[in-house]
């Protein structure tokens, strides 16, 4: 069956593997978890493939049907082994030859990238930046990454971890201790695994809620989707934790402006169903600290993508 593409999006909350068609990258079958994360290293490379190839027979597909199989994993990853070096989203995971055990399951190539870098593919082939040579990713979401486009091409930097943006430090002073040991990063401040200490402390502020809490109410659950509500019910306080979020990646941003000067910015991940609140939030920091220094257009825009980016993305390695 010609014309497909495969990807798998090994995220530290969820896992998709799903076929693409090469055309226009929708997807026409996909199997979706979250047990990966109950297991260890191997167990969950094993169970991953299992899904691979029962997703492939239940569409009467060939491997040979497919030029690989392409793998977006969040972490610091070593593109060229194939390796991830750390993982701040799952368990283990140090120094690990990812593609080598994926590899040992199948007979076609498997590509290992940074779900950031998949993600910025798929938008670049498939999204948003279609009709651009170069742009930048950036996906918030329970962590936080970029991936970097130039002249049609993912650039990887010389270790392969070009993109970390969730680890740039917009707050040296901050209390909050990022999962990399730093303090003040981006993603210690601004992505899922930050929205309960920052509701808890914008609470404590004493500014006001209308989302029900009971005695027992346990702020460790507070999500993006718990927001989004508040959001939607006019919430000072929901409103509040995704202003401050929106801040910081406004700041990170205009980092990027500064050190890259693209012409167009995309932002996906979970995070962004906060819609065009968040965005506007972005672009008033954004704007504010650029000033006069835009001297061509900019876009920052959202993902085209939207919930489906690392998947798609990761079976557009492929086409690399």
């Amino acid at each position: 069956m010609p014309g497909l593409l495969c990807g798998v999006d090994i995220g530290g909350t969820k896992c998709s593997i799903a076929l693409i068609d090469v055309e226009d990258g929708k997807i026409l079958d996909k199997i979706y978890t979250c047990a990966h994360v109950e297991e260890g290293e191997k167990g969950m490379v094993d169970m991953i493939a299992g899904h691979v190839k029962e997703l492939l027979q239940r569409n009467q597909v060939k491997q040979s049907d497919l030029p690989a199989i392409g793998v977006g994993c969040a972490g610091h990853i070593r593109h060229k082994d194939g390796v991830i070096n750390t993982n701040s989203n799952l368990e283990g995971f140090k120094n690990y030859p990812l593609r080598e055990v994926m590899q040992s399951h199948f007979d076609i190539p498997v590509i290992l990238d940074n779900d950031a870098n998949a993600q910025a593919f798929g938008e670049f082939k498939f999204g948003a930046g279609q009709g651009y040579e170069d742009m930048i990713f950036v996906t918030i979401s329970t962590g936080i990454g970029a991936g970097i486009v130039i002249n049609g091409k993912l650039y990887r930097g010389m270790t392969g971890t070009a993109g970390e943006f969730g680890h740039t430090i917009v707050e040296p002073e901050s209390e909050l201790v990022c999962t990399c040991g730093n303090r003040g990063c981006i993603m210690a401040l601004a992505c899922g695994m930050a929205l309960p200490y920052m509701f808890e402390k914008k609470l404590k502020e004493g500014i006001e809620t209308k989302i029900k809490m009971p005695p027992n109410f346990d702020i460790s659950k507070i999500n993006g989707q718990t927001l989004k509500k508040g959001l939607d019910m006019d919430d000072p306080l929901s409103k509040a934790v995704i202003s401050d979020s929106a801040y910081y990646v406004g700041i990170g941003l205009y980092n990027l402006f500064q050190t890259l000067n693209p012409p167009l910015i995309v932002l996906g991940g979970g995070l962004t169903n906060w819609g065009e609140f968040y965005l506007e939030k972005i672009r008033e920091t954004f704007y504010e600290l650029a000033r006069d220094m835009i001297f061509d257009p900019i876009k920052i825009t959202l993902s085209d993508i939207i919930g489906e980016a690392g998947v798609i993305g990761a079976a557009a390695l492929s086409l690399e």
